[in-house]
């Protein structure tokens, strides 16, 4: 039966998670040039330009190689024990807890976000919300990186690492998701995508998009 995933039972899947996690993705950027390209070229792009959240941290590695890259960068996660481990790895970055849906953030507070997989647990009906909130919270000009699986299946595993796990996992078309960040008031600057990584990653087609919320988004 299909699971229409709610932030409860997300938190707690990945608070059961949380370790294992930490111990076979944190160092996965080493592997993967492509999106160390992409993550430079965001941290290039937003420098000097304010503060950026992580969006669903987990760890913290992305975190860790955009403040390594020069910016002023923190993470978010919904995740307390995950937030837990992205703490014992970076302290020196500050971590929240937060959730998408409603974040607990300023209006125009961000010059940038990342989201590498943050809305892989998010059920479709509820993509609009999120991406109205980092809309809201960007700042004229403003930058969103968001990476996700692309594909039309969802995916529902019993386990990950030897734990066990109850949520869905989401793909995503690439055409769709630029309808819905454009019906959210973004700017589409760029799409990516790339095939996946042999005997590194979860073999599955990646998209990466850039986007940004214009200087004048009333359009006047």
């Amino acid at each position: 039966m299909k699971q229409e995933n709610d932030p409860e039972s997300i938190r707690e899947n990945y608070d059961r998670l949380a370790k294992d996690y930490a111990l076979k993705i944190y160092g996965e950027l080493e592997h993967k040039p492509l999106d160390r390209e992409l993550l430079t070229r965001f941290a290039a792009d937003a420098k000097g330009c304010g503060r950026i959240c992580d969006m669903a941290c987990g760890p913290g590695h992305v975190t860790r190689f955009l403040r390594d890259a020069g910016a002023d960068v923190f993470g978010l996660d919904l995740s307390p024990q995950m937030l837990a481990q992205a703490r014992a790895l970076n302290s020196d970055i500050s971590f929240r807890e937060g959730n998408m849906l409603a974040l607990e953030l300023e209006s125009a507070s961000l010059a940038g976000i990342t989201a590498f997989y943050a809305i892989v647990n998010i059920p479709a009906a509820s993509l609009p919300a999120v991406f109205a909130e980092m809309f809201r919270v960007l700042q004229q000009g403003g930058l969103l990186l968001l990476a996700f699986h692309i594909g039309d299946e969802v995916l529902r595993p019993e386990e990950l690492w030897g734990n066990r796990i109850g949520i869905d996992f989401y793909q995503l078309q690439p055409h769709r998701i630029e309808h819905l960040l454009t019906e959210a008031g973004f700017a589409i600057d760029d799409v990516v995508e790339r095939d996946p990584y042999p005997d590194i990653e979860f073999q599955s087609r990646r998209a990466y998009v850039f986007a940004q919320k214009p200087t004048d988004p009333a359009g006047v």
